[in-house]
C-alpha cells in the first residue's frame, strides 16, 4: 500500500527488476489489477484503465516515452491537445480550433518548449523537449496526481534542471507528485519521502532526512546481499 499526500514529492528507487514501473503501470491503469484499488482524494477509480485514471485527474508520463509517450508523426500541438481537447469539444462532436491553437502556444511558452513551430513533428524534437511537451499535455488538464517514470533519462542538464522546477512548482500548488528513478542522486535530490522497491514490494521507507546513499543501496539489494 502507497499513499501520497497532496504536495508531497514521493521517489521511488529500486535495481532492475524491482517492480517499479509494473507497479506505476498498476496504478494509472495500464495494467489491470488483480485485487486492490487505487483512490485519488477518496475517490476510487473505477474501471481500471488510463481514461479512468485521466478523468480522476491521475496521469502517467511513461518511461518509454518514444513508444508510449509520443505520437512522433502528429505535430507538438497535436501531441499536447491530445487528451484535454475532450474537454473543450464544440457541441461535443468537433474540435475546438481556437482553443487547441491557445492552450498549445500557451503550454509551450510555459514549458520553454524548443520547436519551430506548434506544428513541426514532436518526433523531430530533442528527448527533452518531447518529455516537456507530454508535461504540458498533462498540464492541461486537472493533474491531482502526476505520475513520472524516469523523466530525465537521455536528456541535457538543462532540461532537467526545467522538469525539477516544474516538478516543485506542481507540489506548491497541491498536485501529489511520484518520481520513479533508476538515479539515486536524483531521488535523493527531489524527493520529500522515498519508498525502496525489491523483489515486487516495498522494501522500506525513508525521510529525505532519513535518506543516505548507503541506507537507500543497502534496503535496494536483495536480502543476504552486502553493499
Amino acid at each position: 500500500s502507497v499513499q501520497v499526500a497532496r504536495g508531497e514529492v514521493v521517489g521511488f528507487f529500486g535495481l532492475v527488476g524491482a517492480g517499479r514501473t509494473e507497479l506505476m503501470r498498476l496504478i494509472c491503469g495500464a495494467t489491470a489489477p488483480t485485487a486492490g484499488d487505487v483512490r485519488v482524494r477518496g475517490a476510487t477509480i473505477r474501471g481500471g484503465s488510463p481514461r479512468a485514471a485521466i478523468q480522476e485527474g491521475l496521469v502517467f508520463c511513461p518511461e518509454d516515452r518514444k513508444k508510449e509517450g509520443i505520437i512522433g508523426i502528429r505535430s507538438v500541438a497535436e501531441n499536447i491537445n491530445l487528451s484535454a481537447r475532450r474537454t473543450h469539444l464544440r457541441a461535443s462532436l468537433f474540435l475546438n480550433l481556437s482553443w487547441e491553437r491557445a492552450n498549445a502556444a500557451n503550454q509551450i511558452a510555459r514549458l520553454g518548449v524548443r520547436t519551430a513551430s506548434a506544428e513541426t513533428l514532436i518526433g523531430l524534437l530533442s528527448g527533452g523537449n518531447q518529455q516537456k511537451a507530454i508535461l504540458a499535455r498533462w498540464l492541461s488538464e486537472d493533474v491531482r496526481v502526476l505520475v513520472l517514470d524516469e523523466p530525465t533519462r537521455g536528456i541535457d542538464i538543462g532540461a532537467k534542471s526545467e522538469i525539477y522546477a516544474l516538478i516543485h512548482d506542481l507540489a506548491a500548488a497541491g498536485a501529489s507528485v511520484v518520481i520513479v528513478s533508476s538515479e539515486l542522486p536524483e531521488v535523493l535530490g527531489i524527493a520529500d519521502r522515498i519508498l525502496v522497491m525489491r523483489e515486487g514490494g516495498v522494501a522500506a521507507e525513508f525521510s529525505r532526512a532519513e535518506a543516505t546513499p548507503e541506507t537507500v543501496m543497502r534496503a535496494a539489494l536483495p536480502a543476504g546481499t552486502s553493499p
